[in-house]
Order: structure tokens, then sequence, then C-alpha cells
């Protein structure tokens, strides 16, 4: 029984608008709306989805408990002329107190330019709406075109995204230079594909790719797999992910990422992404669906937040597309191209079906520079209100 003279405890109210992107869902925040305080913003954001949950199932708040459902979008008035809107992205740790801002969400960028017009920082233009998105995590533009129909986004549609069990209207992301940050250039070390020894695993060949996020590229073959995994092959088999975190880790180090192979996956869990990739074949997605070696160009499977990605990671997917159009990496390994003007497309079977994505890969003295990369996602308002957070 409840102690009547024990003070109850308040709760904050904090506007919120939950949103699917692509493959994903993130709860949206007005930065306005949250405290200036970062350690006492991220406390709230914590607990608003319910991490640290050492159970798993952040059963206490609206994380999904997946990499893909455990995030957070901060959206503010952009003071840069040619943006509207900045955008920072926070992957949440589901059983540690960490946000990590290191790196974007590709899927979740899809939802930044709907929520913009519908909450009325950008004006609606009908039939297509252009929002200029500063992310701010990487320091790069996006621009966002969105369909609209009477002042509002359309959600409804015909287009198809694997992964997503009902069609919806595209949303066009161009992904502007999206090669190299200030934390590191494209080709971080140099190279398109260099030999690196991982204590307790060997050496591999890597392809360190910095486009969209971090990424870390190795053969699906040099792993012991074959690029059909599933998320249960993966996410059950613990000394498979312990190696796979030890290659992050030290490829991180490489790229300059990080200090230690320990610090990396103490404080960075979300990036650089680890993307293993194989020859095209024949395989079935989740759903138990045949997919034909001829509706994609490779096979490739990403981790995310140290597990399997359901689908493929978008940001994941610039890289690779990048990764496809760079000559000497071991993605254009398998898809070959010569490099040149022009964009490159690239189809990526992942667990969840077939993703395709483009990048325009140009010369740049010795070097390459990335001019854009493209692609199509859907993206849909879920819910709105406030979300309560003991406070």
């Amino acid at each position: 029984m409840s102690d009547p003279t024990r003070p109850r405890r308040a709760q904050r109210r904090v506007p919120a608008v939950w949103m699917r992107g692509g493959t994903s869902k993130g709860v949206f925040f007005h930065a306005a709306d949250l405290p200036a305080d970062p350690a006492a913003r991220d406390a709230l954001l914590l607990r608003a989805l319910g991490s640290p949950d050492p159970y798993g199932q952040q059963i206490d708040g609206l994380g999904g408990a997946t990499s893909s459902t455990s995030k957070v979008v901060l959206i503010a008035p952009s003071e840069r002329p040619d943006c509207d809107v900045d955008y920072r992205f926070g992957h949440v740790s589901i059983t540690d107190p960490v946000i990590d801002y290191s790196g974007n969400c590709g899927n979740l960028t899809a939802a930044v330019g709907p929520f913009a017009i519908e909450e009325g920082l950008v004006r609606a233009q009908e039939g297509v709406t252009e929002v200029r998105i500063w992310q701010a995590n990487i320091g790069k533009r996006i621009i966002a075109r969105v369909p609209v129909r009477d002042g509002e986004p359309v959600v409804d549609g015909d287009f198809r995204l694997d992964g997503v069990p009902w069609p919806g209207a595209a949303v066009e992301l161009s992904f502007l230079d999206p090669g190299g940050s200030a934390e590191a250039p494209l080709l971080p070390t140099g190279r398109a594909c260099e030999q690196i020894e991982v204590p307790g695993v060997g050496v591999l060949a890597v392809s360190l790719i910095n486009a969209g996020n971090p990424t870390v590229f190795v053969r699906a073959a040099d792993l012991g797999l074959d690029g059909r995994e599933q998320r249960a092959t993966i996410d059950g088999d613990p000394a498979l992910l312990d190696r796979l975190e030890r290659i992050r880790a030290h490829c991180a180090v490489r790229m300059g990422l990080g200090e230690t192979p320990e610090a990396v996956s103490r404080a960075r869990p979300a990036t650089p992404k680890l993307a293993w990739v194989a020859p095209a074949a024949d395989y079935r997605d989740s759903t138990g669906a045949s997919v034909p070696a001829t509706r994609c160009d490779l096979l490739a499977r990403i981790l995310s937040m140290g597990r399997l990605h359901h689908a493929f990671t978008g940001t994941g997917a610039v890289a690779l597309a990048v990764a496809a159009a760079l000559p000497g990496t071991l993605v254009n390994a398998l898809t070959p191209w010569p490099g040149g003007h022009g964009v490159r497309h690239v189809r990526i079977g992942h667990p969840a079906g077939v993703l395709e994505v483009g990048a325009e890969v140009v010369p740049a003295d010795a070097d390459w520079t990335a001019r854009r990369a493209i692609m199509r996602r859907s993206a849909r308002r879920l819910m709105e209100g406030r979300v309560l957070v003991p406070w």
C-alpha cells in the first residue's frame, strides 16, 4: 500500500512526434523543448526511451528494443542561409546510458522533411516541397523532396520499400558531398583497400570508407559467411558478434575515429558501421520470399549497434554506393566500375529484400570526390502529443 504522505513524483511533459522514416522509427523533438544543458538533455532522452534497461526491453519508455527503433531526432530552425532546418540524430543504447551522436541515420532522414513541413518550419509547396537539411552530426547538407497534397506531406502511394509492409509515397533524398567529414576524409587511410591485423581474428582485407557514415567493408567469405545471413543466425552467435566487434573497433582506430578499440566499443557503438559483401546469389528474405540473384548486384549485411540490421541502414547504403563507384574497393570488385562522371546505381540484396541507391564519384586531382548520393525512402507520422518523463 502506498504511503499517502509521500510526495508524488512529477512527470515532465515534453512535446514529441513518433515517426517512421524508411525502415527505422524514432521520437522527434523540437530542440527548443529540451534542456539546453547536453547532460540534462541526454538524461531526459534516455529516460523517455527507457534506457538503460538491463533487461534489454526498454519496457518503461518509447524505445522499441532494437537498433532500428531506439532513436531520437532533434530539429531546430537553421541559422545557415543554405538550409531550412538543423537535424541532429541520436542513436540510443538499449542497455547502457549512452546516446551516440557520431553519425547520421539515413532512414530517419526521410522523415525530417515531412516533420519540418507539418510543424510549420518549412512552408508547403503543392506538388513537391524541397526541404534543405543541415545534418549537424556530420556537417553535411541533404535535400529532401517531399510530395505534398493540400498543404500536407503525402503518405499514400505505390512506392514499395523492402522492410516496410505497406506502400507509401517516395521521399527523394540527395546527400550532397557525402564523402568525408571533419573527422576523416572519404578514404580515411588514403587507400581503397588494405590489410589490417586484428588481434584474435587475424589479417583481413578491408575497405574503409567515410561517406554517409564511416563504414568498414569486408568480404563475407573472409568471415566464414556468404552474405545470405538473417538476424537469428548472426545475433544468436555471441562468439561471432564479439569477433565482428573486434574488427569494427580496430578499424575505427585505423580510421582515426578513436584512440583505442576499447574506447570505441564503450563510447561509440553506432559508428563506424561494419558491413560484409558477397557476389549476387539467390536467397530468401526475412519473410521467406525468394530473391533471385538477377534482382541485385551484390549481397550485403550490416551491423547496427552490435546486432544485424533487419534490412540495411540508409547511411550504410550511401557508403556502399560510394564504395561501389570507387575503383579498387572490395565493393567495386563485385560491381566493376571504372569511375567517372554520372550517377552509378547499385542494387543491394539485404535481409528484407533489395535496396537501390545511386552515387556520383568523380576524379579529383590524384584522388576521388563523392558529389552526391541519391535514394528514395517513405516516411509517416505515427503519433503526436507529449512524452511523459519522471523528472
